[in-house]
């Protein structure tokens, strides 16, 4: 049987000084415990507190992830008719993202997680409201842990993204004090878990 209580160990045992790749490992595998029950009950309370946010009603489009690995599982969302919904595509080191309608074909990408297909309709930063950014822990200060490849990280360092409000996605389980950050990581606008969405105030 689980032990229910590793979550909340590992979080009070974690030290900023520990190596991202120690820190990523041990949380995954928390993640990877998660039954499905209560995988999709966590889920499904991280979406209530995203429906009752204002900045996710007033969004037209946002910019979502399809789950992989026991991420928080957001599809329920995703035929909601009053929003737009875009889906990143792995192109080399980069991320395209792609306009996605409930029915859309989807393919695999090349680390096996779902992604539109590659005639599927782009989207412009200019289109976009609102994105939400799927990691493997946030910090209170708004910082992301992510899984080692960059690509989130490369994508909101550019300009025509870096002002887009940003929600990051996790359980709270993952949500730690302080996280070990790089010079180039950039704290994100807000964490959304099952307990709840918490806006960072320096943003």
């Amino acid at each position: 049987m689980r032990d229910k209580n590793l979550g909340v160990r590992l979080v009070n045992a974690i030290d900023p000084k520990l190596e991202k790749a120690q820190l990523r490992g041990d949380l995954l595998q928390v993640r990877k415990s998660l039954s499905v029950e209560e995988w999709r009950e966590k889920s499904d309370r991280l979406i209530s507190h995203l429906q009752s946010a204002a900045q996710f009603t007033q969004a037209r489009t946002i910019l979502a992830y399809f789950s992989f690995r026991q991420e928080p599982d957001l599809s329920p969302l995703f035929i909601h008719p009053h929003h737009q919904w875009g889906f990143p595509r792995c192109v080399g080191k980069s991320l395209v993202w792609h306009r996605y309608c409930a029915g859309d074909t989807l393919t695999r990408g090349a680390f096996g997680i779902t992604e539109p297909s590659a005639d599927a309709p782009l989207l412009s930063p200019e289109a976009v409201d609102l994105i939400l950014v799927p990691a493997v822990s946030c910090d209170r200060r708004g910082y992301r842990l992510g899984y080692g490849g960059g690509f989130y990280d490369r994508f909101l360092s550019q300009s025509a993204w870096a002002d887009k409000p940003t929600i990051g996605i996790i359980f709270d389980f993952a949500f730690v004090p302080e996280l070990p950050i790089e010079p180039w990581d950039r704290p994100l606008h807000g964490v959304c878990t099952e307990r709840g969405l918490r806006f960072i105030s320096q943003r």
